[in-house]
């Protein structure tokens, strides 16, 4: 079996395979690793370091007709898409839960896809689940993005000019990209803050040295896989007042709560931005989506009101290098469970893993989650 690595089209700076992981697919006895000419590039990798490595630096056209399986970060542009023969696998992180003309057009084209952002959260996907790797990058970005930003030290000083109090950061939700950005913002000296509905992030907040901002009354649904779900609107209520008064006190918020398949609720309203202290910043991670701040802006940074706030859905873009190594870590550990001994594609669609993340086959959309909102559309 051969895989190919197309480059990305648009700002995204990562790559799915790096050199490095062509001696992982060779354990797993694939054939060839083709990457598109520059693909690399962005994220620090040469053509050269891929050829050092053992992979085979082509064009685009030589690379769709010869790989058997067809590797991205995001979905490849339409452009490319229209390229692909029908035989051929798809595996990235297509975002299909935000955007359902992705699945429509995978299956008007008749292609088998495997989009890993919906890889089902079990123990046994972790090694795989793309979501929780570029998580991390994201919210260890946001801090050093804010801190940047911020007309202050994070960190306590003691100086002869007198002691410097550190800055006040909350993080609103506790889940992978919150937990890594509470971690970052605690190493860097600042007294943080988290806020969830979840309250199984509490023990993980306090943790990692942060105060758990608890709101009474939270629908913690287990059916949900471990993600946030719609709160009823008294909660809601009892929600914006006390995050109201905690980012009124921040130096820094940053946001990251999302719900799948949703709107990202709004958490931090335009009045809450107003009174805000002048020169605190906002870094929301959910902008793409909405996001939980009023004033976001989808990748921008703006000032309002003396308060900066940076949109950016794609922080680990920024750290295209680690985030590209541990992206095709990923997908190798995906590989391993539809790849027989001897280097063949063997999709086993009664393995709920391989189910779960599958996007479209035969015309048709696999995955429960898209179908169901597609039907609901």
């Amino acid at each position: 079996m051969i895989i190919g690595v197309l480059k990305e089209h648009g700002d995204e700076n990562r790559v799915a395979f790096t050199p490095e992981h062509v001696a992982g697919l060779e354990k797993l006895k694939i054939e060839k690793l083709l990457v598109e000419k520059g693909a690399g590039n962005k994220a620090f990798f040469s053509d050269d370091d891929y050829t050092k490595a053992g992979a085979e630096v082509v064009n685009l056209d030589d690379l769709v007709q010869k790989a058997d399986v067809i590797a991205s970060i995001h979905k490849p542009s339409d452009e490319v898409l229209k390229k692909i023969p029908k035989d051929k696998i798809l595996i990235g992180n297509y975002g299909p839960l935000f955007n359902l003309d992705i699945a429509r057009q995978m299956c008007d084209l008749g292609l088998t896809s495997f989009s890993l952002d919906l890889v089902p959260r079990t123990t046994r996907a972790q090694a795989m689940d793309v979501l929780s790797s570029m998580a991390t990058a994201a919210g260890y970005k946001a801090v050093l993005q804010a801190a940047a930003k911020l007309p202050k030290f994070f960190p306590m000083f003691m100086t002869a000019a007198g002691t410097i109090r550190p800055s006040k950061v909350l993080i609103l939700g506790a889940g992978v990209a919150g937990l890594q950005a509470i971690a970052t913002a605690r190493r860097l000296g600042a007294v943080v803050e988290a806020f969830d509905v979840r309250l199984a992030a509490k023990e993980e907040v306090l943790s990692l040295g942060a105060k758990f901002v608890e709101v009474e009354g939270a629908t913690d649904d287990v059916s949900a896989g471990g993600y946030a779900v719609e709160q009823t609107e008294e909660y809601k209520k009892r929600q914006s007042e006390l995050i109201k008064e905690h980012a009124e006190n921040a130096d820094v918020v940053i946001c990251t709560a999302q719900i799948p398949g949703r709107k990202a609720p709004l958490l931090v309203p335009k009045e809450t931005v107003e009174k805000m202290k002048p020169g605190s910043v906002i870094v929301d991670l959910a902008a793409s989506t909405g996001g939980n701040c009023e004033v976001t802006q989808n990748d921008k940074t703006i000032e309002h009101d003396g308060v900066y706030v940076i949109g950016d859905s794609n922080l680990s873009s920024s750290i295209a290098s680690d985030a590209s190594k541990m992206f095709g870590r990923n997908i190798i550990n995906f590989l391993k469970i539809v790849v027989d001994k001897e280097g063949q594609l063997n999709l086993n669609f009664e393995d709920e893993l391989v189910t779960g993340s599958c996007l479209s086959h035969e015309g048709n959309v696999l995955n429960e989650r898209v179908k169901n909102i597609l039907e609901k559309a």
